[in-house]
């Protein structure tokens, strides 16, 4: 007797959708679509949006049909308004305050990461200001610059008149770097984090190496510590360029942007919620989007520059460090044949 012939069954959407196949697929494009989803919603949407609002000259309740269109004359405003291009110059403070910054972590971290007595608790010590929330951290420093308040009374110990120290919030040649000093004591911690994560991945037979070169601490440091940890060292630029740019919680909660310390998001907030000038705030925005950019860019250029040769000393000591390697699997072999 002829086999029966299996009937084929016709597709079905519901079918497919319950078998194991096809809820592996649903599954994958659920997890792949939903945050593609809200990514589009919530940042490019809005972001076009506001590319498209910096042409125009309008407030936040103005009608569609009542929008005027300018062009590019909001961005020529960035650049031609004191306010807003004085503020993008004042980010210039901040920006010596992230080299600063970048330069006490580092240099912390380089000890930190070997065995020091009481390293862990100062490690907490210095990680800790970066947990507190900055408009907390901005009520802090406003009570401590506060004229005859901690920092003076400090000071006053230390034998200096009050009559004779500056207002800290009000004198203009001092302010912004009083404004500086918080966020370098806020987020130093967290940048000197990072690097004793990177340096303490660094093989400790690299190390090996370079004292059989003869190499002294600066020179580890230099040919072994920084172009092992190069990367961390590019991101932790462009995080302090990128928030440098970018501050407002300090001078915008302590000074209220005042006493000449607005900086460019304070203005840009400025604008935006008080003045209502929506077209002239979104311009500033893109201005500073494409700043951060060109920043970043100048930023990888510079470190391909500089860690030119990082790789070939790295191969070096790599070489070296086969060699020991080799040595002690050597004497190792000897031993064992000599027993």
């Amino acid at each position: 007797m002829a086999a029966a012939v299996k009937e084929k069954k016709p597709f079905s959407l519901v079918r497919w959708a319950k078998s194991r196949k096809g809820q592996q697929v649903l599954i994958c494009a659920a997890f792949i679509i939903i945050p593609l989803l809200l990514l589009f919603t919530f940042t490019y949407l809005p972001f076009g949006k506001m590319v498209q609002f910096s042409f125009y000259k309008m407030k936040y309740t103005t009608p569609v049909e009542r929008r005027q269109f300018v062009g590019w004359q909001n961005y020529i405003d960035v650049f031609k308004r004191d306010d807003c291009f004085g503020a993008l110059k004042l980010s210039l403070y901040y920006v010596a305050g992230a080299l600063i910054q970048l330069v006490l972590a580092l240099f912390l971290a380089t000890i930190l990461s070997f065995k020091v007595k009481g390293g862990n608790i100062f490690k907490g010590f210095l990680f800790f200001p970066y947990l507190i929330s900055g408009i907390a951290i901005g009520f802090i420093f406003k009570f401590f610059y506060t004229r005859g308040f901690v920092l003076d009374t400090i000071l006053q110990w230390c034998g200096f008149e009050l009559d004779n120290l500056p207002y800290w919030l009000k004198d203009t040649s001092v302010n912004n770097w009083s404004l500086v000093a918080t966020s370098v004591w806020r987020y130093m911690g967290q940048m000197m984090v990072l690097f004793i994560g990177a340096i303490m991945s660094v093989d400790a037979e690299l190390y090996e190496a370079a004292n059989l070169d003869g190499a002294n601490k600066l020179q580890q440091f230099r040919h072994i510590i920084l172009p092992s940890i190069k990367t961390i060292v590019t991101l932790n630029i462009i995080l302090s360029i990128t928030g440098s740019l970018s501050a407002f919680e300090p001078p915008y909660v302590i000074t209220n942007g005042g006493n000449g310390t607005g900086t460019y998001f304070v203005i840009m907030n400025r604008i935006a919620h008080v003045s209502q000038k929506v077209g002239l705030a979104s311009a500033m925005a893109v201005v500073l989007l494409v700043i951060i950019l060109v920043c970043a860019l100048l930023q990888q250029l510079f470190f391909k520059y500089v860690f030119r040769e990082a790789d070939s000393d790295e191969e070096s000591y790599k070489a070296k460090k086969a060699r020991l390697k080799a040595e002690k699997q050597t004497k190792k072999a000897m031993a064992k044949g000599g027993n």
